[in-house]
């Protein structure tokens, strides 16, 4: 099955943003309330993460070339304890936990668990995660999907699909991409954030706190949800290679390696305009 690539270049967390460049290297923009932003020194990163916690506590992920990975920021429940992996192809960051895939299709998680969001370790022939808030989501390689944690509004309800290639969660809903370019959704709707039953060309989703971000195949941005901060205002965007989304607020990549964002810019999380030389995957898009 071929399963679409992750776009490793940006990463929005509630109230900061972290960039990728070319070179390895990584920048933060943003709330450093936690020392999440305190990414200057890492080198030979090829993924980046950033926790999106609804109540400002938030936490920055690197996977390194080497398959070990650096994690900065709060660490109150021990999220950042990630010192000790080896052989990882893969991070997500939730709320108080980070997720790892491993190269061997298994996965690991740290963290907060009142909810049973870190029991992963039964998940096998895995080839990608997603951390929501309150619930961690799991693609398998035959395309079906598994979820553990907070169930409250049926996010966790995902057994049931097929031909996924790509999963992303927010704080309570979860938003899957099908093999054909469409999308589904299931969890809370109080926003609109799970109306995605007529977007068609999507090759890349990313979920927010209370909004859905998908990635067109000519470049433009479909969104659906909550935009009381402008997050959705992305009806002018073109040329975007990838997408992330915050609690409140919405980054996108563009073809010339260029970083544009809207919404809540309260702590400086969107001032990336003078941004470039984002490192941009050798395989944007797969299906």
């Amino acid at each position: 099955m071929n399963v679409v690539k992750p776009l490793p270049s940006i990463a929005a967390g509630y109230r900061h943003t972290a960039l990728l460049k070319a070179d390895g290297t990584v920048t933060a923009v943003g709330d450093n309330k936690y020392g999440q932003c305190d990414v200057s020194g890492w080198r030979d990163i090829v993924a980046v993460a950033a926790g999106n916690a609804h109540t400002g506590n938030a936490h920055t992920i690197g996977l390194k070339a080497d398959g070990t990975v650096a994690a900065v920021g709060w660490n109150k429940h021990d999220q950042c304890d990630v010192s000790n992996w080896r052989d990882m192809v893969g991070v997500a960051a939730g709320w108080r936990r980070t997720v790892g895939l491993k190269a061997d299709g298994t996965v690991v998680a740290v963290g907060h668990n009142k909810e049973g969001e870190c029991h992963v370790s039964d998940w096998r022939d895995m080839v990608a995660v997603a951390a929501g808030d309150w619930h961690t989501v799991g693609l398998k390689e035959d395309g079906t999907v598994v979820a553990v944690g907070n169930n409250r509004y049926g996010q966790c309800k995902v057994s049931n699909w097929s031909d996924i290639v790509a999963v992303a969660a927010g704080y309570l809903h979860t938003a899957l991409l099908k093999a054909d370019g469409t999308v589904v959704a299931v969890g809370r709707n109080t926003e609109g954030q799970c109306e995605v039953s007529g977007w068609h060309g999507i090759v890349a989703i990313a979920a927010g706190s209370h909004h859905t971000i998908g990635l067109k195949s000519d470049g433009t941005v479909a969104v659906v949800g909550w935009n009381k901060h402008g997050q959705c205002d992305v009806s002018s965007w073109r040329d975007i290679v990838a997408v992330a989304a915050g609690c409140t607020h919405t980054v996108g990549l563009q073809s010339d390696g260029k970083v544009v964002a809207v919404g809540n810019n309260e702590y400086g999380q969107c001032d990336v305009s003078g941004w470039s030389g984002i490192q941009l995957p050798s395989h944007l898009f797969s299906l």
